[in-house]
């Protein structure tokens, strides 16, 4: 609660600046861990940012015209917290003294979703960079899309605190690189110049002119030599506002652990608390009464408190001219409503290619397919890292996003899989657009910390990879993943399908779509395969792969089969034309086409079991990728015909046929397990 102990005698700026740092420090005392250092020498920058520029009602954190605050530095959780608490939102001081702890409002980095205000989950250095530049990437676009000449309807900035370790990062330079390229103007980074590490000096490893850097990614640069000057910031930050063609970094020199006498400009302040008496020493030093714990003057807390007041008359005011926009642009005004509420327009998968007969690779029924929805879909936004041809992720008609073109939706994010990764996850979080991207399943280990943090915030992301296994051919192993699948199914909260024809892969696009609670990936063939309707008329139907997991075709009759073959994408082909010889000869079998593990195992037990019927022990899978995890379904009697080993350059129907995959192989096995 807010008191009348009285520091010694400050201004009102410097008096809330040491608020901010003494209550870092006290909670990261209390934890016995945590990152002091940074938020005390962050706080002027963040005391100016919050105070005098940053748009925002801590009543209403999801206001959708809010501007977006990234603290990119995640390990400084506690300047975000401090902030939070002290300008009103649902975040009390019973929260701040818990940081770190079991169930807290508080966790060591943030997460979003889970504290009140936090935009995005930060913490691996140069995500949260990344995400801003997806959150920039989609205001220009819906602004672009729904403002109307005098109705500026989505109108905000987006606002980064970075260190120098999210600088030293490559996934920042890959999205830094993109968001000068395309002039993204109402982006500022504010650059966190503490020449420190954890191991020592920055420049034990970082020597380079940061700010010569952007002015070559064609950034607005400048450079407050500083860190507590907060004159000297707010005018670098109404600079950066006044750039009309740019985005901003404002490089702020800085000191670690400011004020610590002993742990100023030490890598010791920057992961460990104080430490008792060295926190008595910086009350000290700073003024503050010794026997002070969690301190909010009463003046502190009227002054920034009072950006409840500030942030209800924004949000106020804009609901009036929201109001105005919405009589004159009505269809536009419920077009927002819609996305925003997350909500599916009715009909919205009507065009998907249904009972395709012609054979073709799933990445070209993909495209088809992201075609089909994007005509019914407005936030369906994406593109690919440099393969849009080979992805097939190109809108038909739709022209590429670019400085001065904010309206298209054809995003080209070059070479850079990491930093396209980061952006999508920073559009998904700002709200209003499904985003996709592409590139060969090979690179998704280039995208993986990306992915990782989009399924722990559950976001809706959706991933084309195409070229998914040996098939790939002539490329090589360095092209032709192995390991991939099994990598990406063992992140929690992913979603994988691997569809075995075209009127599969519609259905994964489906589900992808129809998916707001975390990310799909979308796993698709280079060579053509053929339609299943056509090689087998009693194919049970594609809408079966909206379960995960169905009965492809089986001769069982009303008792269980004999054998299972379970196989995924276009190995499926493989299990269909074996089950064929072995139906011939009188032997009871079934073919489950298994294009989603995690969506088969949300169904209830009784679908499970009646795909999988827990007495059939004789199981094989087939699947072009390394075969771990496959036991979880074919269980400790059945086997797997898989892959553990890398490929071979070779065209790819000789590398199937030299690794196992072919028919003739698939039967032998079958009738192997058959014989006992």
């Amino acid at each position: 609660m807010p008191t009348n102990a009285s520091p010694v005698a400050q201004d009102l700026d410097t008096l809330c600046v040491n608020t901010i740092r003494m209550l870092a420090a006290d909670a990261v005392q209390k934890a016995s861990s945590g990152h002091p250092g940074m938020p005390m020498g962050t706080a002027p920058m963040a005391y100016v940012l919050w105070t005098r520029f940053l748009r925002f009602n801590p009543r209403n954190p999801r206001w959708c015209d809010r501007d977006r605050f990234v603290l990119s530095a995640g390990h400084g959780s506690m300047l975000l917290y401090a902030m939070l608490h002290l300008t009103g939102h649902d975040l009390s001081l019973d929260d701040i003294e818990d940081f770190r702890q079991w169930g807290s409002a508080t966790p060591g980095h943030p997460e979003h979703g889970h504290t009140p205000g936090v935009e995005t989950t930060t913490g691996p250095l140069g995500q949260g960079f990344g995400n801003a530049v997806g959150m920039a990437l989609a205001e220009a676009r819906l602004a672009a899309e729904l403002n109307r000449p005098g109705h500026e309807i989505i109108d905000h900035r987006t606002w980064v605190i970075a260190s120098d370790g999210d600088m030293m990062e490559g996934v920042q330079s890959e999205a830094a690189s993109l968001a000068g390229h395309l002039g993204l103007h109402k982006l500022t980074v504010l650059y966190d110049d503490n020449h420190i590490t954890i191991d020592g000096p920055a420049d034990l490893a970082f020597s380079e002119d940061v700010c010569a850097r952007y002015d070559a990614y064609r950034w607005h640069t400048q450079y407050v030599d500083d860190g507590n000057d907060i004159d000297a910031i707010a005018a670098a930050i109404e600079a950066a506002g006044a750039e009309r063609e740019r985005p901003s970094l404002i490089r702020i020199r800085t000191h670690i652990g400011f004020g610590s006498p002993n742990r100023q400009d030490s890598s010791k302040s920057h992961g460990e608390p104080l430490g008792q008496d060295e926190l008595l020493a910086t009350k000290e030093n700073l003024g503050w009464p010794p026997d002070a714990h969690f301190e909010v003057p009463e003046a502190v807390a009227e002054h920034l408190g009072g950006a409840v007041v500030r942030g209800a008359a924004w949000e106020s005011e804009w609901q009036e001219r929201q109001r105005a926009w919405a009589a004159a642009h009505p269809a536009a005004a419920a077009e927002l409503d819609r996305r925003l509420a997350g909500k599916l327009p009715d009909g919205w998968h009507d065009e998907l290619p249904h009972d395709v007969r012609e054979g073709m690779a799933t990445r070209a029924a993909s495209g088809k397919a992201l075609n089909a929805l994007a005509a019914r879909l407005p936030e369906l936004i994406g593109g690919s890292a440099d393969l849009a041809g080979s992805n097939k992720t190109d809108i038909d008609g739709e022209a590429d996003f670019a400085r001065g073109a904010y309206h298209a939706r054809n995003l080209r994010f070059g070479v850079r899989e990491h930093g396209m990764a980061a952006i999508l996850n920073g559009m998904a979080l700002h709200g209003g657009f499904i985003p996709y991207g592409g590139t060969f399943l090979i690179f998704s280990d280039y995208m993986r910390p990306a992915m990782r943090l989009a399924c722990l915030m559950g976001q809706q992301v959706i991933y084309v990879f195409t070229h998914d296994s040996i098939g790939v051919g002539e490329d090589g192993p360095t092209h032709q993943p192995i390991e991939h699948l099994a990598a990406l199914r063992a992140m929690p909260g992913m979603t994988v399908i691997r569809p075995a024809d075209a009127d599969e892969t519609a259905v994964a696009w489906r589900a992808a779509v129809e998916r707001n609670d975390g990310p799909t990936a979308l796993v698709l063939t280079r060579q053509k395969l053929p339609a299943l309707g056509a090689v087998q008329e009693s194919v049970a139907g594609a809408d079966g792969a909206l379960r995960g997991a169905y009965v492809l075709v089986e001769n069982a009759g009303d008792g269980d089969p004999d054998i299972i073959l379970i196989a995924t994408g276009s190995e499926v082909h493989l299990a269909l034309t074996a089950w064929q010889r072995l139906a011939a000869d009188g032997i009871k079998a079934r073919v489950v086409s298994m294009p989603s593990w995690e969506i088969f195992l949300r169904q209830d037990a009784v679908y499970r079991d009646a795909v999988l019927p827990p007495a059939v022990h004789c199981r094989l899978a087939v699947e072009a990728g390394a075969s771990f995890g496959w036991h979880r379904h074919v269980g400790s009697s059945g086997a797997v015909i898989a892959i553990d080993r890398y490929g071979a350059s070779a065209p790819g129907p000789t590398n199937m046929e030299q690794f196992g995959f072919t028919v003739d192989n698939v039967e032998e096995r079958a009738r192997a397990l058959l014989a006992g």
